[in-house]
């Protein structure tokens, strides 16, 4: 494993420990998420990322594809239905911190949230949670978050964006996201 630098957001704890989030991802998700009755973001983020075997069951029984693992995959957090929101490794040989950041619902939805963490920050700030980016009902209106613009400026002032554009980039760069995912389905 190489040493992450200090432009990725991460510290020395990330690399004795996988588990750990990277800086930037624990100063974010360290922040309270208020639901406001159905009108903020439903969003649990864990303390560190799921483990290995538990990712495998995971994504093996959201697949229904047991000869699936979950490598591809580092959960950081669900919504209150057990939605996953997760780094998708799939740029090779690029820092977690340089992969996109993805959804997968409990009821099959799909979507790429970010294209980096740096992004995922001001997506954050912006008033979203991974649920309400990839679901993205119309009756719902984000309400932008200040401590998490905060954290966003701190750890990617160069990525700043609005939500809105945060969405789109990552869309236009993974269309087939859900197509792949389909495709793993049994």
């Amino acid at each position: 494993m190489t040493l992450p630098d200090a432009a990725d957001g991460c510290d020395d704890r990330d690399v004795l420990d996988e588990r750990a989030f990277p800086a930037a991802l624990a100063a974010a998700l360290a922040l309270p998420f208020d639901y406001a009755d159905g009108h903020g973001v439903e969003f649990e983020p864990y303390p560190a990322f799921l483990s290995a075997e538990d990712t495998t069951d995971w994504f093996r029984a959201w697949t229904g594809n047991p000869d699936l693992d979950g490598d591809a995959f580092r959960v950081f957090g669900q919504d209150g239905t057990g939605g996953y929101a997760a780094f998708w490794l799939v740029r090779p040989d690029a820092p977690l911190a340089d992969q996109p950041l993805v959804f997968l619902g409990s009821e099959g939805e799909t979507g790429v949230l970010a294209s980096s963490l740096g992004d995922f920050l001001w997506l954050l700030a912006g008033g979203f949670g991974p649920w309400e980016a990839a679901v993205r009902e119309p009756e719902w209106t984000p309400r932008p978050d200040e401590a998490r613009t905060s954290v966003a400026r701190r750890f990617a002032p160069d990525r700043e964006s609005a939500a809105e554009t945060v969405i789109a980039r990552a869309a236009r760069e993974f269309p087939d996201f859900d197509d792949t995912l389909m495709e793993l389905c049994r």
